[in-house]
C-alpha cells in the first residue's frame, strides 16, 4: 500500500496533454495524429490520458498487446495501433477480437498475418528501414511484401512507416537521406504513408504525410537540445513536487549526504526534500541541479539518497518544515534536469516509480 502522507506525488496536467495535442494537429493539419501512449503515456497514466484525449484524438500508438488491452478495457473505443506488432502468431487473435492495427516490421510478421484466420479484415502497417536500423523491412522488400499484403483477402487498409533516427537535430542531412529512401521505396504505390514523431513534427514538415505519432511532446517535453520554436508552446504535462522535510544550518567545511560530494564553502542552509531515487528522480544528477522551492528556483547539493535529497536553502530564510519542493514541471524545466543529470526527459517521466501518487487534474475540453 502506497502511503499518502508522503508528501511526494506527480501532478498530472491533464489540459496541458489535449493543448499540447492540438499544437500537434494545427502543425499538420492535413494529418491524423496517433497519440502515443506506450509505457503508460510515457509514466503519466495511459488510461486518463487517453480518457481525456479520448474525444479528440484520430487514435493511439503503443508498444504490446497488453498496453492496447488495458485500454480497451478502460472503454477506449479509439484506433489503437501496435508500434511493435505482434511477437508471436497467437497474439494476432488477439489482435481480432480488440479491432487493433499492428505494425509489420519483419518478414516473420508478414507471414503470420498471411497465414491468420481472422474473424475480420486486418489493418496493417507496414514499417521500413530508411535509416534507422533497428527493425523494419529492407526498402526493396517494401514493394513485394505491400502486394503480399494488399493481395490477402483479410487485409484491409495498409499505411507505409518509418522513423527517424537524428529529427531531433533540425538541419542534419540524415533525415533529408532518410526521408529519400523512403520516397523510393513508395515509389509507384498508392498508400498513407507515417513518418513523423515529435521532433518532425516541430521540425520536419516535410515529414508530416498521413499520419503523425506525436509522443515526447504530448507530455510538453521538447525533443530538442537546443531552442525550436514551435516548441515553445509546450505545455509541461506533469509536476513532480514534494516536500521540505527538514531544514538546518551548516558551517564552511561541512560535508554533506553520502561520500560527503558537496563540501560547504560558506554558511550554508541545507533542506531535505522526500524524494530520492527509488522514486526515478535520478541518482547520478550532480550537484547544481536545478529544482524550485516555494516557486524559487535553486540547486540540489550532495548525493541523491533513496528515499531523500538535500537542497541548497542558503539566502531562502523563509523556507520552513512542509514547503512545496517542485523536481520538474512548470517552474523547473524537466528538459533542464535531464540534461544536468546527462539523460533525457523521457528517462526522467517513464522513471517514476509506482511509489509515487499519479494525481491527474482534469482536462478542461475548451482550453
Amino acid at each position: 500500500m502506497i502511503n499518502s502522507a508522503r508528501p511526494l506525488r506527480a501532478r498530472i496536467h491533464l489540459d496541458a496533454i489535449l493543448h499540447n495535442y492540438r499544437l500537434a494537429k494545427r502543425l499538420a493539419p492535413s494529418a491524423r495524429a496517433l497519440a502515443v501512449v506506450k509505457a503508460n503515456a510515457y509514466g503519466h497514466g495511459a488510461v486518463e490520458v487517453a480518457r481525456a484525449l479520448a474525444s479528440e484524438a484520430d487514435g493511439f500508438a503503443v508498444a504490446s498487446v497488453g498496453e492496447a488491452l488495458e485500454l480497451r478495457e478502460s472503454g477506449i473505443a479509439n484506433p489503437i495501433l501496435l508500434l511493435e506488432g505482434v511477437f508471436a502468431p497467437k497474439e494476432i487473435a488477439v489482435v481480432d477480437r480488440a479491432a487493433l492495427t499492428m505494425v509489420v516490421h519483419c518478414h516473420e510478421q508478414l507471414d503470420w498475418v498471411l497465414s491468420a484466420r481472422p474473424s475480420r479484415l486486418l489493418d496493417c502497417w507496414i514499417k521500413i528501414d530508411s535509416g534507422m536500423h533497428r527493425v523494419g523491412l529492407a526498402p526493396e522488400a517494401f514493394g513485394a511484401s505491400h502486394a503480399r499484403l494488399a493481395a490477402c483477402p483479410h487485409v484491409a487498409r495498409l499505411v507505409a512507416m518509418s522513423h527517424f533516427a537524428r529529427a531531433d537535430e533540425p538541419g542534419h542531412p540524415y533525415t533529408r537521406m532518410q526521408l529519400a529512401v523512403f520516397e523510393r521505396a513508395l515509389d509507384g504505390v498508392s498508400i498513407d504513408a507515417s513518418l513523423a514523431n515529435s521532433a518532425a513534427i516541430l521540425a520536419w514538415p516535410d515529414a508530416h504525410r498521413d499520419w503523425t505519432r506525436p509522443g515526447i511532446m504530448l507530455y510538453g517535453a521538447s525533443p530538442f537540445v537546443d531552442d525550436v520554436p514551435a516548441a515553445t508552446d509546450l505545455r509541461p504535462a506533469m509536476t513532480l513536487e514534494s516536500a521540505l522535510i527538514s531544514v538546518r544550518d551548516l558551517a564552511p567545511g561541512e560535508a554533506v549526504g553520502y561520500g560527503g560530494r558537496f563540501v560547504c564553502d560558506r554558511p550554508t542552509r541545507v533542506g531535505v526534500a522526500a524524494v530520492g531515487y527509488a522514486d526515478g528522480y535520478p541518482r547520478h544528477a550532480p550537484d547544481g541541479t536545478p529544482v524550485a522551492v516555494k516557486g524559487r528556483i535553486t540547486r540540489i547539493i550532495g548525493r541523491v539518497s533513496m528515499d531523500m535529497l538535500t537542497l541548497d536553502l542558503t539566502g531562502m530564510d523563509d523556507a520552513r518544515i512542509g514547503d512545496r519542493v517542485e523536481l520538474w514541471g512548470k517552474t523547473v524545466s524537466a528538459n533542464d534536469v535531464a540534461q544536468a543529470s546527462d539523460t533525457i526527459a523521457y528517462q526522467l517521466f517513464t522513471g517514476v516509480s509506482r511509489r509515487v501518487p499519479l494525481i491527474a487534474d482534469s482536462a478542461r475540453i475548451g482550453s
